[in-house]
């Protein structure tokens, strides 16, 4: 895995803010299982987000 994609998996994928050492939800995507990262200011705001692999939307 290249640095570009761990720097990608471990940002909000609603926001794009840096999630690592925060209070961050990690769960795969409902579609294809990719593993999908969320801050918790976008989970309380219920910011929708895209998968970045499939494009499934989601609150």
């Amino acid at each position: 895995m290249s640095e570009a994609e761990t720097r990608q998996e471990r940002s909000c994928v609603s926001c794009g803010i840096s999630v690592t050492g925060t209070n961050a939800a990690r769960f795969k995507c409902p579609d294809c299982g990719t593993v999908i990262f969320r801050c918790a200011k976008c989970r309380k705001q219920s910011n929708l987000y895209e998968c970045p692999d499939c494009g499934f939307r989601g609150p």
